[in-house]
């Protein structure tokens, strides 16, 4: 939605004239704007909100004025549909041209008004969508199947991309009708649609990413030893110790996991002491984030919630036990043959997928299966109406591969978000600008995922160039940064202060309108770590305590899997 001559109408409306039910209702896009679906004209509602304090990692804390405006569509073929989207639209003189839609973590396809100011504080009409899941706080896993075994494959699609679409679609449309602007005309499916992405740590190989979550409980199952709540924090604990100086400053902060994978030796571990106190469970946190900005797409991801299991008071050493179980958690997921099936996580993570829980009738620890992991098996694959896997018993490493296959063959189409090589081209061909982001110290996805899809971007656009020269062909619309310390979506309480780039939405839109690419991406937070790297350039304090981005072969390899277990590309 670029500005054009027609947008000056609106500069006679207020927020109150945009409003109210009437002229909503006169403004809604046509039904032929989308081919095969009826909007509900008797279903909209508007709210008008004025001095809302807002405020998140994603965002910086604003006041916003904004006309809530919500409605409901169906698709023709499909009986008992309908699905319901809520735009918030900014005051008509704060309204920059600028549509952005956001979406949600986990299995939520939206993250309630959690994101959606992000749009409106950049002067962007900004969208959520209930998929046609019921209503807004409905997950897809409540709508997934029919009945047992029976998928509800629309449901499917409209998780997948679908609902998304027609999201932005309607939505600008919205815009233009209501600003009264001149009419003109997913980044993967859809990369005509955004002029830019700002993309967090997406759930890229959608099939491995969520059995992978189960590879902790099948090692500890394998290996027969499931380490105490504290054991496991103290290895963690004693790794971010060990590697926060590798980058030559300490922080706090593991910016450098690739040098803690090729210098930390983590058996010296062994025999150190640990003590915690009891703990009644509890955890998770805010759901992550998917969010669109005028024209602008994240690929989905996925979060999963992390509930911690209650535990006792704890005293103990590290054992070898504990520290193989670590160790072999860290190097990721290899087949019974010793072929590698999937990518790990980065030195200085938490072990969320390696959780254990406390059994108090007999003093011991066991299993505690991964929620994400177990409800895709269970549900997805399965096709139960089951939250989870009552029990992973004879799984092995070989079954997870099993369990991996079966998700690419049932759903490959729809959420495996690697149909490259065509994307690849049509977005380079666009001109949609993509800001990619990652934490490094992720315990959902592993951040190696994203490094991995970055490469097989490069390599399918440019095959046979050098390195270099095909990075700086890619820098001309898609750029990386790795985030040091980060977590998932957000900064790490592992890593106190841990840095996140609060304004990609904002620097996204200074490179797509006005050309400005970022070399280095701003971040926020309280470690004095206020500049991003970008891919493949790594941080390195030098002597004067000046943060360089530095070339390093090695460390760059250290990022690179052969997943020689597969027969087929996993990009």
């Amino acid at each position: 939605m670029a500005p054009t001559a027609g947008a000056s109408a609106s500069s006679s409306l207020t927020l109150s004239d945009i409003c109210s039910t009437d002229y909503a209702r006169g403004v809604l896009p046509d039904n032929n704007i989308l081919p095969g679906i009826t909007i509900d004209s008797s279903s909209v509602e508007t709210t008008l909100v004025a001095n809302a304090s807002v405020s998140n990692e994603w965002y910086p804390s604003a006041t916003i004025d904004y006309c809530n405006v919500t409605f409901a569509y169906s698709h023709n073929d499909i009986a008992n549909n309908k699905v319901h989207v809520t735009y918030w639209l900014p005051s008509p003189s704060a309204f920059k041209n600028r549509y952005v839609s956001t979406g949600g973590g986990g299995l939520a396809i939206n993250s309630g008004a959690g994101y959606i100011p992000s749009g409106v504080i950049v002067g962007a009409v900004s969208g959520i969508t209930d998929g046609g899941f019921g209503n807004f706080g409905t997950n897809w896993d409540a709508v997934f199947l029919e009945s047992e075994g029976v998928v509800n494959w629309q449901s499917t699609k409209m998780f997948g991309y679908q609902a998304h679409h027609e999201l932005a679609v309607l939505g600008k449309q919205l815009a233009r009708n209501a600003y009264k602007m001149a009419s003109k005309q997913k980044v993967q499916r859809y990369p005509d649609q955004f002029d830019g992405a700002a993309i967090g740590a997406p759930a890229i190989h959608y099939a491995q990413q969520q059995v992978n979550h189960l590879t902790g409980n099948v090692i500890e199952q394998t290996m027969g030893y499931y380490p105490p709540s504290c054991e496991l924090d103290k290895i963690a604990d004693l790794m971010i110790t060990a590697c926060d100086g590798l980058d030559g400053r300490t922080d706090g902060i593991v910016s450098r996991s690739d040098l803690c994978k090729l210098h930390f030796d983590i058996n010296s571990t062994i025999g150190a002491s640990y003590s915690c106190d009891a703990s009644s469970g509890g955890g998770g946190g805010p759901p992550a984030r998917r969010f669109r900005s005028r024209h602008m797409q994240s690929a989905s991801h996925v979060r999963r919630q992390f509930a911690q299991n209650p535990t006792p008071a704890q005293n103990g050493t590290i054992t070898a036990e504990g520290v193989a179980v670590v160790d072999a958690f860290l190097n990721g997921l290899f087949d019974t043959q010793g072929r590698r099936v999937y990518l790990p996580w980065q030195p200085g993570t938490t072990f969320a997928d390696a959780a254990t829980a406390y059994d108090e009738s007999t003093g011991t620890w066991g299993m505690s299966i991964s929620s994400l992991g177990g409800e895709w098996v269970a549900r997805f694959l399965e096709l139960t109406d089951s939250d989870t896997l009552t029990s992973l018993d004879g799984a092995t490493y070989d079954t997870l591969k099993e369990w991996m296959q079966l998700g690419m063959d049932q759903y490959y189409d729809i959420l495996q978000t690697t149909n490259l090589e065509p994307a690849a081209f049509r977005n380079k061909k666009s001109g949609t600008k993509v800001i990619h982001m990652h934490g490094e110290q992720d315990n959902s996805i592993p951040t190696a995922s994203s490094v991995r899809y970055y490469e097989s971007v490069r390599t399918a656009l440019y095959p046979g160039m050098a390195y270099n020269q095909s990075v700086a062909q890619l820098d001309a619309f898609y750029r990386m940064y790795l985030v040091p310390g980060a977590g998932h979506c957000g900064a790490n309480s592992a890593q106190p202060g841990s840095p996140w780039p609060q304004t990609s939405l904002q620097t996204v839109i200074e490179w797509v309108e006005g050309g400005k690419a970022p070399d280095t991406l701003a971040a926020t937070g309280d470690s004095g770590i206020d500049t991003l790297c970008r891919w493949p350039l790594r941080p390195m304090w030098n002597g004067e305590g000046v943060l360089e981005c530095e070339y390093d072969q090695a460390s760059l390899d250290s990022w690179m899997y052969d997943l020689n277990s597969w027969d087929v590309p996993i990009y």
